[in-house]
């Protein structure tokens, strides 16, 4: 009240412009709700106009899609302290992989996980896939450095890795899974390109842990994970805690 003394608002006249003002900040009030959230038209995703600046503002199953990272920052793939941090060759050695194995290296970035893989599968081969045509020429040039012919970079796009209906035995990512920007899309063409009693495997920083120094966005709760393969068809199969950081958490495509 003491607002409206200072305006010296008195009569009727100082009523309607009382009213006036509520009706104002009312609507103004209701197109920033309205604004907040839009859902998309299958109702899959939300675009939200307050979220986290690590991520872009979409948001699948109630989690925040985070940014990607960039070619630009490839050095950080290949960063020393990763063998202590990670223990990848622990990783690749619990996939119990067959010298004749297909693997899809969703997200493979520079080929950190492809090339130890690579030399688990030698009558196979390793599909390293990713968005980024940069990364995958850094593949190839390490292919020549290592060489290592059992790894076939392949292009794919936002939505579709780009890979040949029941052709891959196991198809791993590696904290890349929470990027992907049409996750329900690129999982359900990673299940058809699995053959039947394929495996999916999804390594994630834990997001239970908030003592793990990675950005809140980029870890994942096992819960969060499980959630999320339910609606591709995918059946949870196991997890493996052998890393000190990160989830190991594996799905199977049912063979019938």
């Amino acid at each position: 009240m003491n607002f409206f003394k200072k305006l010296k608002i008195k009569g009727w006249g100082g009523a309607l412009v009382i009213l006036f003002i509520l009706t104002g900040l009312i609507f103004a009030g209701s197109r920033i709700l309205n604004s907040e959230t839009t859902v998309s038209a299958d109702t899959v995703y939300e675009q939200r106009t307050i979220h986290s600046p690590d991520g872009i503002g979409k948001f699948y199953m109630g989690r925040e899609i985070a940014q990607v990272m960039g070619h630009q920052g490839a050095s950080w793939l290949e960063r020393r302290s990763r063998e202590y941090e990670e223990q990848p060759d622990k990783l690749v050695k619990s996939l119990n992989l067959s010298a004749k194995d297909v693997v899809a290296d969703i997200g493979a970035g520079t080929g950190y996980i492809s090339f130890r893989i690579a030399r688990l599968v030698p009558e196979g081969k390793v599909l390293a896939v990713d968005i980024q045509p940069e990364m995958l020429e850094m593949i190839e040039l390490l292919k020549k450095q290592k060489k290592i012919s059992n790894i076939e970079p392949v292009l794919g796009t936002v939505s579709d890795p780009n890979l040949p209906a029941e052709s891959v035995d196991l198809a791993i990512m590696v904290d890349a899974y929470h990027e992907f920007e049409y996750p329900r899309e690129v999982m359900e063409a990673i299940v058809k390109a699995l053959k039947p009693g394929g495996r999916v495997v999804l390594v994630e920083y834990r997001g239970e842990n908030p003592f793990i120094a990675i950005k809140a966005l980029h870890k994942m709760t096992e819960k969060q994970v499980r959630k999320e393969m339910v609606p591709v068809g995918l059946v949870w199969k196991e997890n493996k805690d052998v890393l000190p950081q990160q989830h190991i958490l594996i799905f199977e495509k049912p063979k019938a």
